[in-house]
């Protein structure tokens, strides 16, 4: 029995950027007691609240919450958040409105403190750009007002980081849609036209398979399917591919009922198979490709392995890692919405050696909150 070495996608994690650290104790003017104090825990509170309510910027209905927990914070009578557009949003009300409507456009124009006795606007920066400004009335030391105005700028850059981790995972998607080879479609089409004469029925199911397997590559509506239509597609593909190898291609799939209805995000399981008949047997020494799935406890476990000529195992870790041949980045992006849709518990395990084959493990939760098929 040969025993392949395998590669944990955990240890080859790419580094994730670090995030600013709030410093929400100075925003009191005193520091927190070392024990976890009701004061301290009522600061922490607010501070998530604040951060969480500035997600969608300075100028979004939601930063007038922040403002409001900001005023309570620094304990003055007004909070104002205003971004280089839009209405100021407030916690309090100022004495003289038009005087802070000044103060704010001339912080604009000049990226500098404007004060006019207790009333003081600041310059608000994110990743040291002029983002928004920050207004207070009250007693407050410059030191304070600036610890005030440099944490709503962090809490922005925060935000600012999600939604591109956010738009990060759409273009992973986008680039897996992308990898449709058009080499195998060219085959396809030629094989289908090849039975419209000798075989129409032939031809006719062939024709169906391939818009379902391309509908199905190419879906834009919904985040998440299920196992079920998953390996619909995968049906699809795996009869256009056999259309095209002939005797080459043998299919083993043996997929337990009960995971036919756990929900995964498009296009999870799909390449995986792709992968296998590409490397292990159109381009590969071997034929045999073997699908699996059950339940193990609460999680879903799905295999696919080929019998081809596999690959050395530092070479997989650098596919793995993202740093593998061009157009070689299904697996990686695979494992990377798994892992942000999942948790850092989930994703891809991969087993390969020269000459033994590859067998690429999916292990995802059977249930999980907020994740369901559309």
């Amino acid at each position: 029995m040969v025993v392949l070495p395998r590669l944990r996608l955990s240890r080859l994690r790419l580094p994730r950027p670090r995030l600013p650290r709030p410093r929400l104790p100075h925003l009191l003017g005193r520091p927190v007691r070392t024990g976890p104090g009701p004061e301290a825990l009522a600061v922490l509170a607010a501070g998530r609240r604040i951060a969480i309510e500035l997600r969608d910027g300075l100028d979004a209905p939601r930063a007038a919450g922040a403002a409001r927990e900001l005023r309570r914070l620094l304990d003055v009578t007004a909070v104002g958040l205003v971004g280089l557009d839009g209405e100021t949003q407030w916690g309090g009300r100022p004495d003289n409105p038009a005087t802070a409507a000044q103060l704010i456009e001339r912080v604009r124009r000049t990226d500098s403190r404007s004060v006019r006795g207790d009333l003081v606007a600041l310059p608000v920066h994110a990743r040291d750009e002029l983002v928004g400004v920050l207004v207070t009335q009250g007693r407050l030391s410059a030191g304070q007002l600036r610890e005030a105005a440099a944490w709503v700028g962090e809490a922005l850059e925060r935000g600012r980081l999600e939604a591109s981790a956010g738009v990060a995972e759409a273009a992973e998607l986008r680039a897996l849609r992308a990898e449709i080879s058009p080499h195998f479609v060219y085959n396809s089409l030629t094989v289908i036209a090849s039975f419209v004469r000798t075989d129409p029925e032939r031809a006719r199911e062939l024709m169906l398979d391939f818009a379902a397997y391309t509908r199905h590559s190419l879906a834009r509506s919904g985040d998440y399917t299920t196992v079920a239509g998953e390996f619909a597609a995968i049906e699809a593909y795996l009869a256009l591919a056999r259309a095209v190898l002939g005797e080459r291609l043998r299919v083993q799939v043996r997929i337990a009922p009960e995971i036919l209805p756990v929900a995964l995000p498009y296009l999870a399981l799909q390449p995986l198979v792709e992968n296998a008949v590409r490397h292990g047997v159109e381009l590969g020494p071997g034929g045999l490709i073997q699908v699996t799935g059950e339940a193990q406890g609460g999680e879903c476990v799905i295999s696919v392995e080929d019998d081809g000529a596999g690959m050395d195992p530092a070479y997989a870790a650098d596919v793995l890692a993202g740093r593998g041949k061009p157009g070689s980045l299904g697996l990686v992006n695979v494992d990377r919405r798994l892992r942000s849709v999942f948790g850092p518990g989930y994703g891809l395990i991969v087993e390969t050696a020269d000459g033994a084959g590859t067998r690429v493990v999916l292990r995802v939760p059977r249930f999980q909150p907020g994740v369901a098929a559309t």
